[in-house]
């Protein structure tokens, strides 16, 4: 009796590890750079869909680089956030649009306040159906109007380095932090007004 018990309970188990498993691989990652991370990954983290985000570095060439090594300009990197995202729930599509909808994608290495080229605009892909649904939105917002001109690279996907344990979920960990009340709070503000039907 007690060795099916104990059978029954392996197969449980095993079933409920499968579909956990299963469940992890549905799950997909963007890359996207908009100006400080710490704006950048409320943004995302608000969206239905979205299950995590994660503040980081990428599009440079330094290994392993520091907060204030990517804010000297020197390792070519820029602030860029990870985020995780059920493809079922929302579209690679539908993050890009957010990408843009939510940032200046007209200034050359600034945003808002923020200078340097770590805070430049960058939209990572990690294949070619993703490359050409970013260049398709930059072409719409062009033929239409949107914008004059795009300064945001698109590049391939290489690497993200996550940045150091106190920028993730800065904004909910630091809701006096002069920044965020002036400048974060703002943006992602306005942004939820625009996309209002995204928001959980």
């Amino acid at each position: 009796m007690i060795k099916i018990l104990l059978i029954f309970t392996t197969l449980i188990f095993q079933q409920n590890n499968s579909k956990y498993s299963n469940d992890r691989q549905d799950l997909k990652k963007a890359y996207f750079a908009s100006g400080c991370f710490w704006c950048v990954e409320g943004i995302y983290e608000s969206l239905k869909g979205v299950k995590k985000v994660d503040s980081g570095y990428s599009g440079g060439f330094t290994k392993n680089p520091t907060y204030y090594q990517v804010m000297s300009g020197s390792t070519g990197h820029a602030e860029v956030v990870e985020v995780v995202y059920d493809p079922n729930l929302i579209e690679f599509k539908t993050l890009v649009k957010v990408f843009f909808g939510s940032h200046d994608p007209t200034t050359l290495n600034r945003q808002g306040p923020d200078l340097g080229t770590q805070y430049r605009s960058i939209a990572f892909y990690s294949s070619k159906k993703e490359e050409l649904i970013i260049r398709n939105e930059i072409q719409n917002l062009l033929k239409n109007k949107v914008y004059n001109k795009i300064t945001t690279q698109v590049l391939p996907f290489k690497k993200f380095y996550k940045a150091e344990s106190y920028h993730q979920d800065y904004k909910k960990k630091n809701p006096n932090d002069l920044y965020i009340m002036r400048v974060s709070n703002p943006r992602i503000k306005e942004f939820k007004i625009d996309f209002k039907d995204l928001i959980k």
